[in-house]
């Protein structure tokens, strides 16, 4: 289907709550502190960010939000706190190959907690770990008594309990099974499997079993110089545990089942849009048309996949062509060979997708991002900024350039690519959304009751 065009209304229907995060110019934002993942827990009353610097940052609901009695909740109570922190991942030194390992966050998800315990696996670009969040109790010795005692007599220290502590311990490691860099983690609707993909193979491993990894897919030619497509991103369906999805760099999407193969190298359905009638892709076409995230719809019957210029909207009974493509860089179609030089174009930006499945959520630059309706009826754009935030609704905004800014550096047109929206999360159940620009991350929610 041809790229529709979408209506844009201001943010009418979603309300800033919070922002988490320093005040910083875009040059004096360190590496290590950039936000590089973030995921609501399974309940939507946590949530998770992981950063370069491989930190792990959880915040709690401050308010477990009561319901009306019509059974429905209502926005004013979509507001988190900081929980806790942990270093999940440090830089490391492969010696075979002699490349640096580095402790970026690159995915986060969580898994079903258990005995009051919360459960994540995160993963940098070699080795996934299962971390255990949970509170204990800490004991101290008590005061010894100074009293004189009877000859003959010892006294025996008492320990005595004090106050709970939060701690994240590493239950499981697991590592040694990818040669290439992990883009993709997902957890199965089992929730004891999960999958882990890089440019080349995907491996599904038990949570129990961390020395153990199944390859369910493996698309490396006998010779790499033969080459044509690597795997950019997988997911599990979200009702069946043996069947997923992965996307490549040709914008292809394949759903494969375990139960027709155990390995699924060219899946049992492919996704690709015609391009019957077409003039081919130029090289820099065929470079944006790489899918860099894929999600299902909770109901499994829709998928939904984000490349550099679009967002399209997948059938899953219909291969030949998606539901809706919606255009998000028209404008940087022409600039496409510059941001090829500048490395803009590789940008992974991701989507989430609706407690309904009926909207998705996906980033752009400047700091927007945009909720469109899966029928293609409209979406609306916002902008992450902390002064829009406490700016009057239609007052008008005086762009402010940084010193980088200002020498034209990252500008095309009115577009600033230095000021992006990678990483998002939705709420399961709500219409709760959470955004990371650089080094900041903010909350919004939907205006109507939930």
């Amino acid at each position: 289907m041809a790229a529709e065009s979408f209506k844009f209304n201001q943010d009418s229907s979603w309300k800033f709550c919070q922002v988490f995060g320093d005040v910083a110019a875009i040059e004096d934002v360190k590496e290590e502190d950039l936000i590089s993942s973030i995921e609501f827990n399974t309940t939507g009353d946590f949530l998770a960010a992981g950063d370069h610097g491989g930190r792990v940052v959880l915040f709690e609901r401050v308010e477990k939000t009561p319901k009306s009695p019509s059974g429905t909740r209502h926005r004013h109570s979509a507001q988190y706190r900081f929980f806790t922190e942990f270093q999940s991942h440090e830089q490391e030194f492969d010696y075979l190959r002699s490349l640096e390992i580095d402790e970026k966050i690159n995915q986060i998800r969580w898994c079903h907690p258990q005995a009051g315990a919360h459960f994540l696996l995160t993963t940098n670009d070699k080795t996934v770990k299962l971390w255990k969040v949970y509170e204990r109790k800490s004991k101290q010795l008590a005061s010894m008594s100074a009293a004189p005692r009877p000859a003959g007599t010892v006294q025996i220290p008492r320990l005595v309990g004090s106050k709970s502590v939060l701690s994240a311990a590493p239950k499981r490691v697991f590592n040694n099974a990818h040669a290439y860099h992990i883009n993709s983690l997902s957890l199965s609707s089992d929730g004891v499997t999960f999958l882990s993909a890089d440019d080349l193979r995907i491996n599904m491993w038990s949570t129990e079993r961390p020395e153990t990894a199944f390859n369910v897919v493996d698309i490396r030619p006998p010779n790499l110089d033969n080459l044509v497509e690597v795997i950019t991103a997988a997911e599990c369906h979200p009702g069946e545990a043996a069947t997923f999805a992965y996307g490549t760099s040709k914008g292809v999407i394949r759903l494969c089942d375990l139960r027709a193969s155990a390995l699924c190298d060219f899946g049992s359905k492919s996704f690709n849009e015609s391009t019957a009638g077409q003039p081919p892709k130029s090289f820099y076409q065929e470079i944006a048309s790489s899918i860099s995230d894929l999600h299902f719809s909770k109901d499994g019957k829709y998928m939904f996949s984000r490349d550099f210029l679009t967002l399209k909207v997948w059938d899953v009974a219909m291969e030949s062509r998606p539901l809706h493509t919606i255009p998000i860089h028209d404008s940087l179609k022409p600039h496409l060979p510059h941001l090829f030089e500048q490395d803009v174009i590789f940008d992974k930006f991701e989507c989430a997708v609706s407690p309904s499945g009926s909207h998705v959520l996906t980033g752009s630059y400047n700091n927007n991002f945009h909720i469109y309706d899966r029928m293609g009826r409209g979406g609306i754009c916002i902008e992450a900024s902390r002064e829009r935030a406490t700016r009057k609704r239609g007052a008008t905004k005086t762009p402010r350039l940084t010193k980088t800014r200002a020498r034209g550096q990252g500008l095309i047109g009115n577009v600033d690519t230095a000021r992006k929206i990678l990483h998002m999360g939705w709420h399961p159940t709500e219409d709760i959304i959470a955004v990371a620009t650089a080094t900041n991350m903010f909350v919004y929610a939907g205006t109507r009751a939930q």
